[in-house]
C-alpha cells in the first residue's frame, strides 16, 4: 500500500509539493506551524509562494482569501483549533460569502490532540463551520484516501475544510479503492445495522464489526468521508434496509457527524439511532489509548451501541 508507514502530514506534505511543482497558482500560507504540520521543506523549496505569516490566523485566512481573488489556489494550515473556531468570521465572509477558492487544513482533530490538551483539542469545529453555506468539509481516513482525494481536492473550486489526522493511520484502503469526494465508502455490507464512521473511528467500526461477527450481527460500515454534503442516498439506502444506525466520530456528537446522518434520515426516513463521539465534553491531556475509553470511543463501545440500538429497533 502506498505510504502505509508514513504520517498523513508527511504524505500530505509530498501531494502538495507535486501540485506546486506543477502548477505555479499553487500557494501554501502557514501560521507558524509549518513544522508541526510537516511542511517546512516547502518553505525553503517555494519562497515566493509558500508564507509564514506567523500566530495571526485571521490574517491567514485573510490574505488566502485575497491570494485567491487574483487567481491563486491557496491552501492554509494550522491546528484545527486555529483553523476554524478561530478564523470562523474569515471563512464565512472572506472564503465562502467572496466565493473564494480556499484549501484549509486543520491538523490533529479531535481527540488526536492528545498530549496538547483540551485547548488544543477541536471537538466542535466540524459543528462551528458546517453551518456555513456551501463549506466542503472532507475528513481522509487514511493516507491511500488521501492521495486518491488530492486531485479532487485541486479540482475542485471552492472553500473546503480538510479535517486531517497528524501522525500514521490506521490503513483501511488498497491502492485499487476508487475515491469519489461526494460518495461515501461502503467498506462492508450487512443486514442488521448501519455503522456510519469517520476518520479515525472507522478503524473502530470495523474492529467492533468482528466482534459483532461473532454474536451472528452483521453490520454494514459506511466511511463518511466528506460530512458536508453527506452523502443522503448511500446512507439512506443503507439504514431503510438495516432499520438502525450508529454514528461513529472524533468529535462532539452535537454539530458533526451524528447531527448531520439525523438531520438527513429525519427529513427523508427515520429510524432508531445511537451516537458514538464526545458526549458534550471538552478534551483532555492524555494518550489515545487512555482518551478513547474515557470517552466510550472503543470497539467495544461501539459494540454496545450496537446492541442498544438492535434493541430499540425490535
Amino acid at each position: 500500500m502506498m505510504y502505509e508507514t508514513m504520517e498523513m502530514r508527511q504524505v500530505f506534505a509530498n501531494e502538495l509539493d507535486k501540485a506546486m511543482a506543477k502548477n505555479k497558482r499553487i500557494c501554501l500560507i502557514d501560521a507558524d506551524l509549518c513544522k508541526a504540520n510537516g511542511r517546512a521543506s516547502l518553505d525553503a523549496k517555494y519562497p515566493k509562494r509558500a508564507f509564514n505569516v506567523g500566530v495571526a490566523e485571521a490574517n491567514m485566512i485573510s490574505i488566502a482569501a485575497g491570494m485567491s481573488s487574483y487567481g491563486m489556489i491557496p491552501f492554509v494550515a494550522t491546528f484545527t483549533p486555529f483553523a476554524t473556531r478561530r478564523v470562523c468570521d474569515q471563512i464565512a465572509i472572506s472564503c465562502l460569502y467572496a466565493q473564494q477558492n480556499v484549501k484549509i487544513i486543520g491538523s490533529d482533530p479531535g481527540l488526536t490532540a492528545e498530549y496538547n490538551g483540551g485547548t488544543h483539542m477541536s471537538v466542535e469545529d466540524i459543528g462551528v463551520i458546517r453551518s456555513i453555506p456551501n463549506i466542503v468539509i472532507f475528513e481522509p481516513v487514511d493516507n491511500t484516501q488521501l492521495v486518491k482525494a488530492f486531485p479532487q481536492i485541486l479540482k475542485y473550486v471552492g472553500t473546503m475544510y480538510i479535517r486531517m489526522f497528524r501522525k500514521v493511520p490506521t490503513p483501511v484502503f488498497k491502492d485499487n479503492y476508487h475515491f469519489d469526494m461526494f460518495s461515501a465508502d461502503i467498506i462492508e455490507t450487512g443486514k442488521d445495522v448501519t455503522i456510519i464512521a469517520s476518520g479515525i473511528m472507522v478503524s473502530a467500526a470495523l474492529e467492533a464489526s468482528k466482534i459483532l461477527k461473532k454474536a451472528n450481527i452483521n453490520a454494514e460500515i459506511i466511511n463518511a468521508h466528506t460530512i458536508k454534503p453527506i452523502d443522503i442516498n448511500t446512507i439512506l439506502a443503507s439504514v431503510q434496509k438495516t432499520k438502525a444506525v450508529v454514528t461513529c466520530e472524533n468529535h462532539n456528537i452535537i454539530g458533526g457527524l451524528y447531527s448531520a446522518v439525523a438531520e438527513a434520515l429525519s427529513a427523508n426516513d427515520p429510524f432508531p439511532m445511537e451516537a458514538i463521539g464526545i458526549k458534550d465534553r471538552f478534551g483532555q491531556v492524555g494518550k489515545l489509548n487512555f482518551l478513547l475509553p474515557e470517552y466510550e470511543m472503543t470497539p467495544e463501545d461501539i459494540v454496545k451501541a450496537v446492541i442498544k440500538v438492535l434493541d430499540r429497533k425490535r
